[in-house]
């Protein structure tokens, strides 16, 4: 079992989790509810989903290995740690991304198989790298994280609605104040690693507190797109604007205070936020 435990911490598990949610989401809606919903496929689509989504983590592991060394919260993850040798969890990543992706294309669909790898590639190849250059990884690392429900609508319909793309709307926009509260909570760190942060780069936080407040503010009106296209109803409206305020204003907390309390606060809410509004998104479909 010890042999296994490198790879398992390398997959990020949490992060993994998360995909197959999001991922199941947009199967569900794409299926328009749970009697529609063909339950094999669904599994296999998780099944591949969730083997390239852990092989693309392990991945940027491997890629930002020396960079994990100099931060106090990654140097002892398994590269940096030495609990596993680089060329294992280089074959690893790729085995496991390829094999995802082939399953899903052999088993799904070719569309769910194709957003699945296109996913991967954003993640390992386009933002992992973009971090030591530019603030703008954030933004562009939102979207292989808004991929998912995609990908999930695809499997289930093997075409692209306009509800997936409110899907992936909605996603992008909540990884920015999410992310950004994360960047500034460790922004020691980032900079000790030479990555390109808003909060390295403007030591003051002032860009990134607009952002964070930004962000917030244009999630209400895209949180409420599903009601508006008649994906969902009133009462999902009105829970995604009660949470849609909660994260404007633990963010005009943050902007005030600029504390690391506030910080963790705008990241508390954001983890509430997303599984809170999927479930009133998954309960309006299948009530």
């Amino acid at each position: 079992m010890k042999t296994f435990k490198p790879y398992f911490e390398m997959s990020k598990m949490r992060i993994v989790t998360m995909v197959l949610v999001t991922s199941s989401i947009g199967y569900f809606l794409g299926a328009r509810g749970v009697g529609d919903v063909r339950w094999v496929v669904w599994a296999l689509s998780l099944l591949g989903t969730g083997m390239a989504a852990a092989g693309a983590a392990c991945l940027n592991n491997y890629l930002e290995r020396d960079l994990d060394a100099r931060m106090e919260r990654t140097r002892r993850r398994a590269l940096p740690a030495g609990a596993i040798d680089p060329v294992s969890a280089l074959m690893y990543g790729i085995v496991m991304v390829l094999g995802g992706v082939t399953l899903l294309v052999w088993q799904v669909n070719l569309l769910c198989g194709f957003l699945v790898l296109l996913t991967a590639f954003l993640y390992v190849l386009v933002y992992t790298p973009m971090k030591r250059w530019t603030w703008l990884n954030t933004s562009v690392g939102a979207i292989p994280g808004a991929l998912p429900p995609v990908s999930g609508w695809a499997a289930a319909t093997g075409q692209l609605d306009v509800g997936a793309w409110v899907l992936f709307a909605i996603l992008f926009v909540w990884q920015h104040p999410h992310f950004y509260a994360i960047a500034w909570m460790y922004k020691d760190d980032y900079r000790e690693a030479g990555f390109r942060m808003l909060p390295v780069i403007d030591p003051s936080g002032q860009r990134m507190f607009r952002h964070i407040l930004a962000h917030s503010a244009v999630l209400i009106v895209v949180a409420a797109l599903p009601t508006f296209i008649g994906m969902t109803g009133w009462i999902y409206l009105i829970g995604a604007f009660l949470l849609g305020l909660m994260m404007l204003e633990v963010g005009i907390r943050l902007w005030r205070t600029h504390s690391m309390a506030d910080a963790r606060n705008v990241l508390r809410a954001s983890v509430y936020y997303l599984p809170l509004l999927l479930v009133m998104i998954a309960l309006d479909v299948v009530l």
